[in-house]
């Protein structure tokens, strides 16, 4: 029998600099922590779990990220938004509530992840900036970028491109937008000048993939690898990443989305 049988879904967003990633870890401050910290207060009882759609990393952000809430009874989930962002810190904000379904999962109902590599280049920028973008040095060909990122499109093993766990032995992932794009102009967090996003979107992604995938594009872009490296990087079965991680302040998670448009 099911404890807690009423299930609700949260769009969130927030800035991940201050926090050690999405998941509860013991000693130090997380996203799903302190969201649990603060529904206690709210609901005014501890009879209920958070599960993400997606664990980020330390220090990386979310601009429509999505958690499910299960509870032993039914509330207007939309009534929690205003008390829960009262409370929350500046940095994490719920954005909408939804009645969840029995048979819906939020991880593995996941249809695509949208992210972006925030980062900037030529002079160096002001270090408010540096909670939402990376800086990538004075110089950068972009247009060999956008070559290197083309690349990723497609169904190909990304071994070279992640942080290899223990228990992770499937590295086929299936990338269906790769692309350098400008920023929107309405993204105040970033600079006005040299800045762009690494866009890339896929139905999931292995650890730290997104970040070394920018961080092996911004190497191309200073001329440090050729084009000719990320294709044989793609087809190798060599373990050896083919780049280091590219800082997490650049990462945001710009968007979950499920099967069936359900939440939008």
């Amino acid at each position: 029998m099911q404890t807690k049988p009423f299930k609700y879904l949260f769009r969130i967003q927030y800035l991940g600099l201050r926090y050690h990633g999405w998941q509860v870890q013991k000693g130090v401050k997380t996203i799903q922590g302190t969201l649990e910290k603060t529904f206690r207060y709210v609901l005014q009882h501890e009879n209920f779990k958070i599960l993400g759609s997606s664990r980020t990393d330390a220090g990386v952000s979310c601009l429509n990220g999505a958690f499910e809430l299960f509870l032993p009874n039914t509330v207007d989930p939309n009534s929690l938004v205003d008390p829960l962002n009262d409370i929350l810190p500046a940095d994490i904000r719920i954005i909408e509530g939804f009645e969840s379904k029995y048979d819906f999962n939020v991880i593995q109902d996941v249809s695509n992840k949208t992210y972006g590599y925030y980062f900037t280049f030529g002079p160096k920028p002001h270090p408010m900036f540096a909670g939402s973008v990376a800086y990538a040095g004075k110089s950068l060909d972009l247009n060999i970028m956008n070559e290197g990122a083309a690349l990723f499109k497609g169904t190909h093993d990304f071994r070279r491109f992640c942080s290899q766990g223990k228990n992770t032995h499937d590295f086929i992932r299936k990338i269906t937008y790769s692309q350098i794009d400008g920023p929107p102009e309405d993204y105040a967090f970033l600079p006005k000048e040299n800045s762009k996003v690494f866009r890339v979107k896929g139905s999931g992604f292995l650890m730290h993939q997104v970040r070394r995938m920018a961080a092996c594009l911004v190497s191309l872009g200073k001329g440090e690898i050729k084009l000719n490296d990320i294709e044989e990087a793609l087809i190798s079965s060599a373990k050896t990443p083919i780049s280091a991680k590219a800082p997490a302040n650049g990462l945001i998670l710009e968007k979950v989305s499920f099967v069936g448009d359900k939440f939008e």
